[in-house]
């Protein structure tokens, strides 16, 4: 987490991941749900103290849209670029979409005005 030492207190960044989910892909509530879920797990699953200070903090989560592949592969690379945990997720292809798609990706878990460079500008699924 970070931390401001002002005035003499202590102030901490909140942290939160963010999940961006292709919007071309028409899938269902529950297909995105299960999408959203792989790349959430996949980025907890990566021990560091960022991602035991998002758990200590609340593990908020946010998901966003993007309109399609070039859209999230662009984020994909923007995240990688600023050194953040970045987790795209491609489907197995055993129901709504071709196998190995890139259905979704999660950025973080970082401080929120880190997330917020990269998926601070998209709209809410």
């Amino acid at each position: 987490m970070k931390d401001n030492k002002i005035n003499g207190n202590y102030s901490f960044e909140k942290m939160k991941m963010a999940i961006a989910v292709r919007k071309d892909l028409d899938m269902g509530k529950g297909k995105i749900a299960a999408q959203v879920s792989h790349a959430a797990v996949e980025c907890a699953l990566r021990k560091s103290q960022k991602v035991e200070d998002w758990i200590r903090d609340g593990q908020k989560k946010v998901v966003v849209w993007v309109k399609d592949e070039d859209s999230l592969l662009s984020l994909i690379q923007k995240g990688r670029s600023m050194g953040i945990s970045v987790c795209p997720i491609r489907d197995a292809g055993r129901t709504q979409v071709e196998p190995d798609t890139l259905t979704c990706a999660a950025f973080g878990p970082d401080e929120d005005s880190v997330i917020d460079k990269i998926t601070g500008d998209l709209k809410l699924l």
